[in-house]
């Protein structure tokens, strides 16, 4: 692996601990709920 990406991972970890899984979880539900709703318009309007 490159240096840079090698950072580049660690940067990430760092990230996601800092962060929390919680606010990891909440906002990828949070994404999958929006992407619901936009299918289910989506269908509705096309009927």
């Amino acid at each position: 692996m490159t240096e840079s990406n090698t950072e580049t991972k660690g940067k990430v970890r760092k990230w996601l601990k800092r962060f929390g899984w919680a606010g990891f979880l909440f906002f990828f539900i949070k994404g999958l709920v929006w992407l619901a709703v936009f299918w289910g318009l989506g269908n509705l309007i096309n009927c």
